[in-house]
């Protein structure tokens, strides 16, 4: 079923691209092999988070010095002053096969993007096919720490702090304390307590309290997180 719904969203997405778009980037939507950039929304973006919403492929945008980039899949949220790039690798197409000048223009582009105030990730298809759970990991962790929000598609509707949470315990963690988890996700006290509190709420972790009340730490509760994760 999650694939059905993968695939006619992905339909969706790039239709209401092509129709919006023109010139070069209609005809890389339209010409260009897109695998590797469709397998990181398959693999990566829609099971962390559950939707395309607001993801552009084959984004358009003037890097710092005006010259004009394509992004494999951009995701500009309303309000969002930048946005975030995912992009896509293929050993041979990206490193193997190319010369020095394509290297080291993909780097300056790379920095340019970050100078301009853009986040960028960028995932391996080799990772992506193999490691899809630690790719899924850290752009959670990633989109937390950045402030992006939004819930995912799971029942219990996780945000997305919350299933950073979870994807950064990992199944071996049986307690997490609320220091670790502002030092991992990078976020502050309040974030990171009302994130805990909310997996607790929902009977994912259970408080682990003092005879005055005091929260010491979470206890993992190994089912419902298994069944999550």
């Amino acid at each position: 079923m999650s694939d059905r719904l993968f695939e006619t969203a992905y339909q969706e997405m790039m239709a209401k691209a092509i129709r919006s778009s023109k010139g070069e980037r209609k005809r890389r939507l339209k010409d260009c092999d897109r695998y590797n950039e469709k397998l990181a929304l398959e693999s990566v973006w829609w099971p962390a988070v559950g939707n395309l919403d607001y993801i552009f492929p084959e984004y358009e945008v003037a890097d710092f010095n005006g010259v004009v980039r394509f992004v494999d899949n951009a995701y500009v949220p309303p309000g969002a002053y930048r946005g975030m790039f995912v992009e896509s690798d293929a050993y041979g197409t990206h490193y193997r096969d190319v010369n020095r000048y394509r290297f080291a223009d993909n780097l300056e582009r790379q920095n340019l993007f970050l100078i301009d105030g853009w986040h960028i990730l960028r995932f391996s298809r080799d990772d992506m096919l193999e490691r899809p759970k630690r790719c899924q990991q850290t752009l959670l962790m990633a989109m937390a720490t950045w402030g992006y929000g939004g819930n995912g598609a799971n029942a219990l509707e996780l945000n997305l702090i919350e299933r950073a949470i979870l994807h950064w315990c990992g199944k071996q963690r049986s307690t997490i304390k609320i220091k670790e988890v502002m030092t991992a996700l990078k976020i502050g006290h309040q974030a990171a307590f009302a994130g805990l509190q909310a997996l607790d709420a929902k009977g994912i972790v259970k408080s682990n309290r003092t005879p005055s009340g005091r929260i010491t730490s979470y206890a993992v509760l190994p089912k419902l997180y298994k069944s999550l994760m």
